[in-house]
């Protein structure tokens, strides 16, 4: 995206921006509250009494981290709070929480992945050049493409990725 704006191309940067903004509100959000749901089924209520096992994105957006995610790509949310005290088994509990959000970012990188495909074959089907089918197939570009690097960048093994 930034590249559109080096390069000059303004358009292209406005709809790129445009079409990444509900992505990249929609992967923040899913992600840290998958990390909720998993520590509050595994009995940390924690997440759940601060009104963060929520899609608002309100509730997880870090303005610097939202803004670095739709300009580069690479950003971050407010952090789910959990207390591992909770936990039965605290290593393998923060495990699995830490392990939801990636596993949440793949699952929306599959239906990113459905919806492009599906829409390249809808427009081959129709033998369509509209530019709503680029629109749409360029929004499930994004959707896929962000929850896969989301997903990615979330698993580097150093704190508190």
């Amino acid at each position: 995206m930034i590249n559109a704006l080096m390069n000059g191309d303004i358009q292209s940067f406005v709809i790129s921006l445009l079409l990444s903004l509900p992505v990249v509100l929609l992967a923040l959000s899913v992600h840290e509250t998958a990390h909720g749901y998993v520590a509050d089924k595994l009995g940390d209520p924690t997440a759940r009494n601060m009104g963060r096992l929520t899609l608002n994105p309100a509730k997880h957006i870090d303005p610097l981290g939202f803004i670095c995610m739709v300009l580069f790509h690479i950003g971050w949310a407010k952090p789910v709070p959990i207390n591992t005290r909770y936990f039965k088994n605290p290593k393998k509990g923060m495990a699995l929480t830490a392990l939801a959000g990636p596993l949440s970012n793949l699952m929306l990188a599959f239906i990113g992945l459905v919806g492009y495909v599906g829409t390249c074959f809808l427009q081959i089907e129709l033998g369509s050049t509209s530019i709503y089918f680029w629109v749409v197939e360029l929004f499930f570009y994004f959707f896929l493409y962000l929850n896969v690097l989301y997903s990615a960048f979330n698993m580097i093994p150093l704190p508190p990725f």
